[in-house]
């Protein structure tokens, strides 16, 4: 099949310009206006429904009428049909063609032949074309040339001086006569020689100069296209290249061309050309040959064969020119005109240049690609071709703009674009896109795809497909093939085949745009082609068969031929209709697949396209008789369509083969031989004149038993007699007639029933078909397949009308109708009287007889009859009608199965007279009705036609129904109502509803909401008479009650704002005095506490808690409730009391089994104990105050000053249960609780903690007024003072004697430190201490530490104190008023309350304590070490010296974890003075790699001869490299301690509270060195 060009290919080369402006001048062209293109009206398209799709053939055949008038239309399937696409896309390798566009159109491929020619002529006389610029664009040589021709010639139009008249037609502006001088000069410099070589005149010419220099240089050098070196090739003949017959040229067809053109035209012998492009027809190898072929006789001298061809001389020799085409020689003053100079370059004598321009070319053919892709590669070659052609994404680019663009550049001769179209892939290769039977892997859902009838692999030999009946398998026309195209990828105009069918459809992939020209159009199509290009159809005259040329549909349009177009998108199919000449392009990358088919209706087409085919000498796909006769053979396989399409063509094949056979017995042919044609290849029974597929006859020699004709060229088989011929034939005339015969009887038995159908359906004629006969006419016709025409459709509509009266009779059921009962309900459909009547008249025009039809006159009288008796009735009055006449008349009219206008009627007369007796009973009762029965009685009534009767009841009831309804509304009202008389309204509500006569529902709910209101306002009453306001929850529960009323009554909202009053009142008293999460009510933490447990266990809270320990009730007066909470702080009290006394004999033995904290678990860690209950807690239980987190030197009376008493107070959180605010917060909570309307506990138990604590407060006034405590405050205040003044002047020491030290090294400031010596606070004898220790430290690294340094060495994570006798800040207070201030302490710390007196109080007793004794905060863990050691002290070297100061026993300091040092260390040590300090230590490169190892994550493992070290004082005693924590050794001194992250998080801010030995002499205090000693811990809050 030759029509179907799939999906558009990439190119290969592009040198068009994607960004083009609309109108742009042309490189070769006189004018290009902006390029417009009006396209082509839009062919059909159809949507064929699910049903329709199922049957392909019949489909297009029902469409055909309507689609056949454009040549093509598109099908559109049902959504649901989307078959899988079937290629293995890894596996599909394709080799593409090469198209470039502007040598497609007709045209433009004219104008590119004609300048290659004129190229040609000039190259071969040694000179190069330039194309002129004329007005700064270049001229269109071919245009000038054919106006010039047309006006006469050269001559003519110089002697007519139209040369002006020539620029203007050429599209120069007029005016300018200079042009017409210039384009007069430029023709006759360039095509003017070209003309005189063509009429004949052996002359030589030399390509003149150009006018000027300047217009020499603007000159375009042209550059042959070579179109033939490129694009003439032939397809390869492999087993599935159908098409490749049509590039086959007979040998004989070109001897006739050539015979011809020597004989006739002298024009076409010189320049015979069949393609584009420059013709190097003269090979090397031809040269050679006419060479060595040419005998010239030399008598003597070898010299005498240069000799001039015009003078026959041989003298000269300097100007004697060698042609380099055949080497004859010429003078170059014999030449006409004569020749100046020596050409440059080739040259050609004038046979030559007549000889090589008078090759005939070679058939305009594809150039196939040099790489083969894949499908993936041929994607993205053709995505980035597009996008960046348009410079925007593929899928966005309008079809309209690739459209015109398409038309743009292949209209222009300029615009080079190449793409690539992998057209005509077979799929018995390559496989088909639709899934087949055979496919591998078949899905099950695949397998409705696979069976399709619209499966191109299917469609073409499908029952009604003449091409099912050829058992080849002809690739293209029964076997699909496939199309992977790109943007601008070309089809042109052809049509298909035999003129078949073809379709085509859209796999995937962007759209694919078609032109169509319909098949009645086809001859003036051909002959405007010709007449667009006569030049190409000359020497290719079979063209259009090529697929190698396209035109604008625009020209043909304007020709008056139609075209059509549509574009077709991925899921989509288009047909191509006989004959019907398409073309068209792809928009972008995608995929199709094409396939031809040939229904009954083509096997007329096709025998015109064989006689269309011998005209064109064109060779076949198949023999069309070899199709037919094998059809006739076997008829009982043929549908009748095709049976008698067949049957038709056969009759015409058999006359025609009758009179051909005749024909050559007169002539004189008297042999026959037998020949199985069928069995013969192709090649071998082709006409040798025609190119026809011989199959019923054919004609051939004895002198060339090879070579066969048709019977219509039997002249041209040769020169012999005809006697010496012999007819081959296939079938004997007597044969082909049985054969038709057969046919013939398939087809008649059509006619037999069509004249038995004529018979049945003429009106004249007298019915004697029953319906059962009349359908097994119907059925006859389809069992034998018939052809579908008018008379079929005929018989089918009066089947169905007479089964239509038979199904209405059998709907009446007449038989049954004097059977039915009156309960009988019946739904089937019923006919009116006048549709009776009509139905009566219908079955008497049928074309059969019904046996049913004689029940229809019963039924027309029972009718009548019903008809008579019903009148009556409505006559009658309502109240008259009898209710047994009523249903007896409509119980005979539903008897009849026909509808009866009085029926109903008769119906509504008896539901009237039902209702108006239901009515009237009603009225008898002496029950009233209720709102719905009344409603529905109305309801029913109004559904009843008007009657006066019924109206009046109605009426009555209504009024009823309306004085109902606004009582039931009033009621509704009221239970909404929030006024303040809602029970009056209740009232008047309720002795109304006694008028009313009627059951009124919402009567007895008034009554007894009424009852429970007046219960209520009882119980408010009762609790207002109370002498007290009620409690909260008293008010509550009776808010709940009211809440619950049907009725609204105002004292239920007032009590509610009283409510919240006090619910607000709560809350603030809540944030007062409750933390955030609190496990505590505010009940409990208002009232005395009934236990101290300080286990940590969550409860959860209970309705009790609200409570509280008490349970207050409303009949309870204020002094119980006073007397209540008295004897809870008598009971608080002496809980305390035991509770401290339990928790003071608990063991501080860290191995002791007892247990502490709200954990309850042993001693470890820091713990502090609480001032109230005397309990131990741990530092990671709870949270301890700030001096706990606070490292310090000194005993904690200095600590207390230091802070000045803040965050040193601890209390557990069991004792110091609220936020316990100051007593004026409380007043003004108590100040609003007067306001309040109702009683609260709380606020009770507020009052109560109130009292209390005033009592309690003027208890400790009067206490602090004693002489005693005045005396101890006022001390307490110079403490604070003193220690201030103290803390001040050491931090000033510490500043200037690290100064000191710092400038001990330096000589020249010795003199300056002498000076400032005396101010420094230091005395001098100290600072001489401090030099001698410094030089100790530079000459012994183990005596590095001294007093001062000390003093000097503070971190910012350590606090220093000033150094006091502990003693010096004790308070001394009598025993007996310290004791009264421990029990005024005990009862003020249990108050919720904040009191100054507290805190003041507490910071006597606090400095009166003994230091040694009363220990308050302890760190378990430091005390439970063995040894005590020095703070920052790493090396043993610096523990020796320890020992040697503070005599401390060696043991101990034995066991602290060091890390060794090294002997080499040691001795680097001393070398390098104080820089050795104990807090860090340095490793060189050479110390033990296993020695030194840093604890730290990530170690950086720094390197050097001296590498930092410092050991960790949280407990681990780990060593870092100061590298790898961050430090350096300027950042720390020897008496600070380090901290590692680990033992920083697990510690929670160590307190150091071991700070002295109290065994270590007064020698080693000086040093101020930390202690782990218990007795001497003595932090007490």
């Amino acid at each position: 099949m030759t029509t179907k060009l799939d999906k558009t290919a990439s190119p290969v080369k592009t040198h068009g310009n994607a960004k083009h402006t609309p109108k742009q001048e042309s490189g070769y062209g006189y004018k290009e206006e902006a390029f417009e293109f009006d396209p082509p009206p839009e062919a059909p398209v159809f949507y064929p429904t699910e049903e329709e799709f199922n049957d392909p053939l019949e489909y297009i055949n029902k469409i055909r009428k309507y689609a056949e008038g454009s040549g093509i239309c598109k099908i559109k399937p049902p959504p649901n049909w989307q078959p899988p696409f079937a290629v293995d896309v890894d596996k599909l390798r394709f080799t593409p063609r090469i198209q470039r566009l502007n040598e497609l159109e007709a045209k433009t491929r004219v104008k590119l032949n004609f300048l290659d020619q004129i190229a040609k002529f000039w190259e071969l006389q040694g000179s190069t074309l330039k194309i002129p610029m004329v007005e700064k664009r270049c001229i269109d040589l071919y245009t000038l040339h054919s106006i010039v021709q047309s006006q006469g010639g050269f001559e003519q139009v110089t002697k007519d001086r139209k040369w002006s008249k020539i620029a203007i037609n050429m599209g120069y502006p007029p005016g300018k006569s200079s042009i017409g001088t210039i384009l007069k000069t430029h023709y006759e410099r360039l095509l003017f020689p070209f003309d005189l070589f063509k009429v004949g005149k052996t002359m030589n010419f030399k390509m003149t100069s150009p006018i000027n220099e300047e217009n020499e240089k603007a000159d375009k050098d042209y550059k042959p296209h070579g179109i033939v070196g490129r694009m003439a090739i032939k397809p390869p003949p492999e087993k599935h290249a159908r098409r490749s017959k049509r590039f086959e040229v007979d040998p004989k067809l070109e001897d006739d061309v050539k015979e011809e053109c020597k004989d006739e035209n002298k024009e076409l012998k010189r320049l015979q050309f069949y393609g584009a492009g420059p013709k190097m027809a003269i090979s090397k190898d031809k040269d050679d040959e006419k060479r060595h072929n040419k005998t010239v006789n030399y008598d003597f001298d070898p010299l005498a064969k240069y000799v001039c061809h015009n003078c026959n001389r041989g003298d000269s020799e300097e100007y004697m020119l060698l042609c380099d085409g055949c080497d004859d020689s010429y003078h170059t003053f014999c030449l006409m005109p004569p020749l100046g100079e020596i050409p440059k370059g080739d040259w050609r004598c004038p046979k030559c240049v007549a000889e090589e321009v008078s090759k005939p070319m070679e058939a305009f053919g594809f150039e196939q690609a040099q790489r083969e892709y894949t499908l993936q590669q041929f994607g993205d070659m053709a995505d980035q071709f597009k996008s960046e052609y348009f410079n925007m994404p593929v899928h966005v680019v309008p079809t309209g703009v690739v459209e015109k663009e398409f038309w743009r550049i292949v209209s222009s001769i300029d615009e080079d674009v190449t793409v690539e179209y992998g057209a005509d892939l077979h799929t018995m290769d390559h496989g088909s896109g639709f899934p087949t039977k055979t496919s591998l892997n078949l899905l099950p859902g695949d397998k409705e795809y696979a069976d399709s009838g619209w499966n191109l692999n299917n469609l073409p030999v499908l029952e009604n497909s003449v091409l099912g009946y050829i058992n080849a398998d002809i690739s293209g026309m029964k076997v699909p093939w496939m199309y992977v195209g790109m943007c601008f990828a070309t089809f042109c105009w052809h049509n298909e085949d035999h003129w078949s069918y073809s379709i085509n459809y859209l796999h995937w992939g962007e759209a694919k745009t078609w032109y169509g020209v319909p098949g009645k159009m086809a001859e003036a199509f051909e002959e405007t082609m010709k007449s667009a290009a006569p030049e190409l159809f000359q020497s290719q005259p079979d063209l259009l068969h090529q697929l190698v040329t396209i035109m604008n549909p625009n020209i043909l349009m304007k020709a008056g031929v139609p075209v059509y177009r549509t574009d077709q998108h991925a899921g989509e199919f288009v047909v191509t209709f006989p004959r019907a000449y398409h073309a068209g392009f792809n928009q972008g990358y995608n995929f199709a697949e094409a396939v031809n088919f040939a229904p009954a209706d083509w096997l007329r087409m096709g025998r015109e396209c064989i006689l269309h085919y011998s005209n064109l000498r064109r060779f076949c796909v198949f023999s069309h008789d070899e199709l037919v006769c094998k059809m006739a053979l076997d008829p009982d396989k043929l549908g009748l369509t095709i049976a008698a399409a067949t049957y038709q063509d056969m009759l015409q094949m058999v006359e025609t083969e009758k009179t051909l056979r005749k024909n050559l017995l007169d002539a004189g042919v008297s042999n026959a031989e037998r020949e199985a044609f069928e069995l013969l290849p192709d090649d071998e029974r082709q006409c040798d004149t025609c190119k026809t597929t011989c199959f019923l006859s054919a004609v051939t020699c004895k002198c060339s038993p090879d070579v066969l004709v048709c019977l219509r060229h039997y002249a041209n088989l040769c020169s012999c007699h005809p006697e010496n011929y012999t007819l081959r034939y296939r079938y004997t005339l007597d044969e082909l007639p049985v054969m038709l015969k057969s046919l013939k009887l398939k087809a008649e038995s059509f006619d037999h029933w069509v004249n038995r159908v004529k018979d049945a359906l003429d009106p004249k004629t007298p019915k004697t078909l029953t319906l059962q006969e009349l359908k097994a006419l119907l059925n006859e016709a389809d069992g034998k397949k018939f052809p579908k025409c008018d008379l079929l459709q005929t018989l089918t509509d009066a089947v169905d009308d007479a089964e239509k009266c038979a199904r209405v009779i059998q709907q009446l059921d007449l038989n049954k109708m004097r059977t039915r009962t009156r309960n009988s309900s019946d739904t089937k459909y019923k006919l009116t009287l006048k549709e009776l009547i009509l139905f009566n008249e219908e079955l008497d025009s049928l074309v059969c007889i019904l046996e049913e039809a004689k029940s229809i006159k019963d039924l027309l009288d029972e009718t009548k009859k019903f008809e008579t008796t019903s009148k009556n009735l409505l006559e009658m009055k309502l109240s008259d009608c009898s209710i047994s006449d009523l249903e007896t008349c409509i119980s005979q009219g539903n008897n009849l199965c026909i509808e009866l206008p009085n029926l109903r009627s008769i119906k509504l007369r008896l539901r009237q007279c039902v209702w108006l007796n239901d009515v009237l009973s009603y009225k008898k009762k002496t029950e009233v009705l209720g709102l719905e029965s009344i409603k529905n009685i109305i309801k029913t009534g109004g559904q009843l036609p008007p009657n006066p009767e019924i109206e009046n009841e109605l009426s009555e009831l209504q009024t009823l129904l309306t004085r109902s309804e606004e009582w039931e509304q009033k009621a509704q009202d009221i239970l909404k109502d929030t006024g303040s008389e809602v029970l009056i309204e209740v009232d008047k509500l309720l002795k109304e509803a006694g008028q009313i006569n009627s059951y009124l529902p919402s009567e007895e709910f008034l009554f007894e909401a009424m009852d429970r209101a007046r219960d209520w306002l009882r119980q408010l009453e009762e609790m207002n008479s109370a002498e007290c306001y009620p409690y909260f929850n008293d008010m509550e529960e009776l808010i709940k009650k009211g809440h619950q009323l049907s009725l609204h009554l105002v004292e239920v909202s007032k009590l509610e704002s009283y409510l919240e009053t006090a619910n607000a009142w709560k809350e603030k008293t809540s944030r007062a005095f409750l933390r955030k999460n609190s496990t505590f009510t505010l009940m409990e933490a208002l009232s005395p506490r009934v236990q101290f447990n300080n286990v940590n266990k969550c409860r959860k809270k209970g309705p009790e808690d609200d409570h509280g320990i008490f349970n207050l009730t409303s009949d309870m007066d204020p002094a119980t409730v006073v007397s209540l909470f008295k004897e809870a702080e008598h009971k608080e009290m002496e809980l305390i009391r035991n509770v401290r006394a339990s928790n003071s004999e608990k063991n501080l033995d860290p191995n002791d089994t007892t247990t502490y904290c709200v954990c309850q678990r042993g001693l470890f860690g820091l713990m502090m104990q609480c001032e109230l209950c005397k309990d131990w807690f741990h530092s990671n239980c709870v949270p301890l105050p700030k001096v706990a987190s606070s490292k310090y030197k000194g005993n904690f009376t200095s600590v207390a000053l230091h802070l000045g008493f803040k965050d040193c107070k601890f209390l557990c959180p069991t004792c110091f249960r609220t936020k316990r605010p100051r007593l004026d917060a409380i007043l003004l909570l108590l100040m609003s609780l007067q306001k309040l309307y109702v009683r609260v506990p709380e606020g009770e138990a507020l009052q109560s903690l109130t009292e209390r604590a005033m009592n309690w407060q003027d208890r400790a006034r009067q206490l602090m007024q004693h002489p005693e405590l005045e005396a101890a405050k006022n001390k307490l205040s110079s403490f604070s003072q003193k220690y201030s003044e103290a803390a001040a002047r050491q931090r000033t020491e510490k500043i200037i004697t690290s100064e000191l030290k710092r400038a001990y090294k330096n000589p020249e400031l010795h003199a300056r430190v002498n000076e400032i010596a005396p101010y420094s606070g230091v005395n001098q004898e100290d600072h001489r201490t401090e030099e001698n220790s410094i030089v100790t430290d530079s000459s012994d690294d183990s005596k590095g530490y001294a007093s001062a340094d000390d003093r000097m060495g503070e971190h910012a994570y350590s606090l220093h104190f000033p150094k006091f006798d502990n003693s010096e800040y004790k308070l001394l207070i009598p025993p007996e008023i310290k004791k009264q201030i421990e029990e005024l302490l005990l009862e003020g710390d249990l108050l919720e309350v904040y009191l100054d007196e507290t805190f003041q109080l507490w910071k006597l007793l606090q400095a009166s304590r003994d230091s040694d004794k009363d220990a308050i905060l302890i760190d378990f863990d430091m005390h439970s070490k063995n040894l005590p050691s020095k703070r920052g002290r790493k090396r043993r070297s610096d523990e020796l010296e320890l020992l040697k100061k503070t005599k401390v026993v060696k043991n101990e300091l034995e066991n602290k974890k060091v890390k060794p040092q090294k002997a080499k260390e040691i001795s680097q040590g001393k070398k390098e003075g104080t820089r050795r300090k104990g807090r860090r230590r340095q490793s060189t490169g050479s110390e033990d790699d296993d020695e030194d190892i840093c604890a730290a994550t990530g170690c950086l493992k720094p390197s050097g001869e001296n590498v930092d070290w410092v050991q960790c004082d949280g407990g681990c005693d780990k060593w870092f490299h100061m590298a790898c924590v961050g430090l350096s050794a300027q950042d720390i001194c020897e008496d600070e301690d380090y901290i590692c992250m680990t033992c920083s998080q697990n510690t929670y801010g160590t307190l150091n509270t071991m700070d002295s030995l109290s065994s270590v002499s007064s020698e080693c205090s000086t040093l101020t060195q930390p202690s782990t000693s218990k007795d001497s811990v003595q932090c007490k809050f």
